[in-house]
């Protein structure tokens, strides 16, 4: 959740191609929105989508890694305990 001063507006300029603005008033039309909410839903799936991108990309990176980590025998004989493991992936 935002707080409320998270929650205030604040107007931009803005400058699209003109097929989008033209998309974006088919929107505003068909579902008795204006262009502000449009936009603003585009901008927060976009921001929700990349955030979920950079999530996953850091945990496939990390599983690469515990991988790399298990598939060496002699590293694997090595490690005693899981704090090991969280060691050995967070300074090699």
């Amino acid at each position: 959740m935002h707080n409320l001063s998270q929650l205030q507006k604040q107007q931009v300029g803005l400058r699209l191609p003109k097929y989008l603005l033209d998309d974006i008033d088919e929107f505003t039309k068909a579902y008795s929105l204006n262009r502000t909410d449009i936009i603003v839903e585009a901008v927060k799936s976009y921001i929700e989508e990349q955030k979920a991108k950079i999530f996953y990309d850091s945990f496939e990176n990390s599983a690469k890694e515990l991988q790399e980590v298990l598939s060496s025998e002699e590293k694997q004989k090595n490690l005693q305990s899981l704090d090991e493991l969280i060691d050995e992936l967070e300074h090699n």
